[in-house]
């Protein structure tokens, strides 16, 4: 296969897409991307799921410990008042969730530009990809016009002018033929305009998901750092799947979309040697009619001219028309070749492959650091609790001031008492 330019499967692809997979059954199931099997879906979703483990069993920690800490501390004496213990270790311990957790932000951070780098490179390869179509639709449209413009008023009027030499009128018409021969070539050549995939809803609905994909991830990490992991985790070993080995699946899945032949999506997508250009065909007769036609102008010129000077306006408008035309067709040759679309389809794997995959990674990181750093907040914060004195507990210095009312009240209630 072609390889697209400057895209190679990275160390990261390669990693993760060595990882096992298994069903809910625990089976092994394939490493190829396969979207639309149930066995594959159940293997992400198992990997997905190993995020709620890992949740399960931090709540099932942080349980077991407010529990001991707070049933199974030794009982103290009555009337003893000792500072509670672990003073130190708390504040190291919220030291360490603060430093976590900073680092966590970091990551996060940076994950998150990776991943809008990779989706904004592969939009615009989208966006690329959707101008290079237009623009073979729209010069297709052009010169299908001219030439059609053409046979109805300079050949025509130029029949008319020689209606008294019928060499010149054969001529004539077999300009007009090979003009006709050659905008029915060309409608060929828009093999885009009837097909309902547009790259550019495409580029729009990938922008809509990365806008509110911010906003979703945000919530999730809000809500649960554990959630936000599992998805980024299945997300991550999807995506390594897919960026092993992309052109056959998307190959596969652009012809069941479009309705296009694999002969025009190969070529585009593979772009090698092996796959010739199926529009050589249709892009070599029309060259032919054009260069027909040129001499048959050429020899009309010669010989009509002299002797009908009326036919020498439109010759030269039905000259200006071809000439435009074959500046159009030299355009559209280069714009049919699978170089651009290519180098778009590169561009685009890259962004989503290197970048994006490279972000979610990151960002997978900064959840697993966030959960550590929200269950050490969790564990220290009863011992932080339990440092701060009550409400109700005052300076001893007040039991030696015989004015205060406090004390007055306390000697009352004793001298009560001892009657």
């Amino acid at each position: 296969m072609g390889a697209p330019p400057g895209y190679r499967p990275s160390a990261w692809v390669h990693l993760l897409h060595q990882l096992p997979r298994a069903d809910f059954q625990l089976r092994p199931v394939p490493s190829g991307f396969a979207p639309q099997e149930q066995e594959y879906q159940q293997a992400l979703l198992l990997v997905a799921a190993l995020a709620g483990l890992g949740l399960g069993l931090s709540l099932i920690f942080i349980a077991v410990y407010l529990i001991r800490f707070c049933c199974c501390r030794p009982p103290e004496a009555p009337g003893t008042k000792s500072p509670p213990p672990g003073g130190g270790c708390v504040t190291w311990s919220c030291i360490a969730a603060l430093l976590v957790g900073c680092a966590g932000i970091g990551i996060g951070f940076y994950g998150n530009s990776e991943t809008s780098d990779g989706v904004s490179q592969l939009s615009s390869a989208l966006l690329h990809a959707n101008h290079t179509l237009s623009a073979i639709d729209h010069l297709v449209l052009e010169m299908v016009e001219r030439l059609g413009e053409a046979v109805r008023t300079e050949l025509t009027t130029l029949e008319e002018v020689l209606t008294q030499r019928t060499e010149l009128v054969a001529a004539t018409r077999g300009a007009r033929r090979q003009v006709e021969a050659m905008a029915q070539q060309l409608q060929g050549l828009a093999f885009w305009r009837d097909v309902p995939l547009s790259p550019l809803q495409v580029a729009e609905d990938v922008s809509f998901v990365e806008e509110y994909r911010m906003t979703v991830m945000s919530l999730l990490v809000l809500i649960l750092s554990w959630g936000s992991m599992g998805l980024e985790a299945a997300t991550a070993v999807g995506l390594s799947d897919f960026c092993s080995s992309p052109d056959t699946y998307v190959l596969n899945l652009t012809q069941e979309e479009t309705g296009l032949g694999s002969d025009i999506l190969s070529y585009y997508f593979l772009c090698n040697q092996a796959v010739s250009n199926p529009f050589q065909q249709r892009l070599t007769l029309s060259q032919r009619a054009l260069a027909n036609i040129h001499s048959q102008l050429q020899g009309l010129e010669r010989e009509a001219v002299p002797q009908f000077p009326s036919a020498q306006k439109p010759l030269l408008s039905l000259e200006e028309t071809m000439n435009v035309t074959e500046g159009n067709f030299h355009q559209l040759v280069a714009l049919l070749h699978c170089r651009g679309l290519h180098k778009d389809y590169g561009a685009a794997l890259r962004g989503l492959c290197e970048d994006a995959l490279e972000g979610l990674l990151f960002l997978l990181l900064f959840s697993l650091l966030s959960a550590g750093a929200l269950a050490t907040a969790l564990c220290s914060l009863p011992r932080a609790w339990a440092l701060f004195p009550p409400s109700d507990d005052y300076d001893d210095t007040d039991d030696d001031d015989p004015f205060n009312p406090q004390q007055e009240s306390k000697r009352f209630v004793q001298w009560q008492s001892s009657i």
